[in-house]
């Protein structure tokens, strides 16, 4: 149970996908102008990274793994990521209009977000069994999703604020997410 609690504070805060390691930047500069959109991008990759590390665990383990195939590990979780995001993008579409909408473009970027990919080998590269992948895959995607969330509500501040125009925009969104990677960093001392 400790180890589980460790896991999920480490990828939450410690370890943030976005702050520590440097992946699913596009979507987290892109996506993040509203909380709105945020929070919905943030579920949907939540879902996502979820899904896609169960699968892509399941096909380690079962086919690639036992038939000398460790070398297709990529091209097979880049096949199987692509699938699920167009399976989510049919089914938002059928289920919530609106979410679908206020995606937009950003639902098939999820297929070339580096942070789905990234902790589906993670979880290999770590040796983790099926249940510490997926708690660890969940609550990655938890911290992706906080990240991208609070960002977007700074960003949402900032545009009232008055700020020197040269700063407006992404400068200004550049500088506000390196003093929260830096916020973050105060939790490495929790693991």
């Amino acid at each position: 149970m400790a180890a589980l609690i460790v896991i999920i504070i480490s990828t939450v805060f410690v370890n943030n996908i976005v702050f520590s390691q440097f992946l699913g930047i596009c979507p987290f500069l892109g996506v993040s102008n509203k909380i709105s959109t945020a929070t919905g991008m943030g579920a949907a990759v939540i879902f996502v990274i979820t899904i896609a590390t169960l699968f892509t665990f399941l096909i380690n383990e079962y086919i690639l793994v036992p038939f000398n195939l460790a070398f297709l590990q990529t091209i097979c979780y880049i096949l199987v990521i692509a699938a699920l995001v167009q399976m989510l993008e049919i089914v938002l579409k059928k289920i919530s209009p609106s979410l679908y909408q206020a995606l937009g473009i950003f639902l098939p970027l999820i297929t070339t977000n580096c942070a789905v990919l990234g902790v589906s080998l993670m979880v290999i590269q770590q040796n983790y069994n099926l249940g510490g992948a997926l708690v660890y895959a969940f609550f990655t995607a938890v911290g992706f999703a906080l990240a991208l969330i609070i960002f977007a509500g700074c960003r949402e501040q900032l545009e009232m604020a008055e700020t020197p125009k040269n700063m407006k925009g992404m400068p200004l969104a550049l500088i506000t997410a390196g003093i929260l990677a830096l916020a973050f960093m105060g939790f490495a001392g929790l693991v």
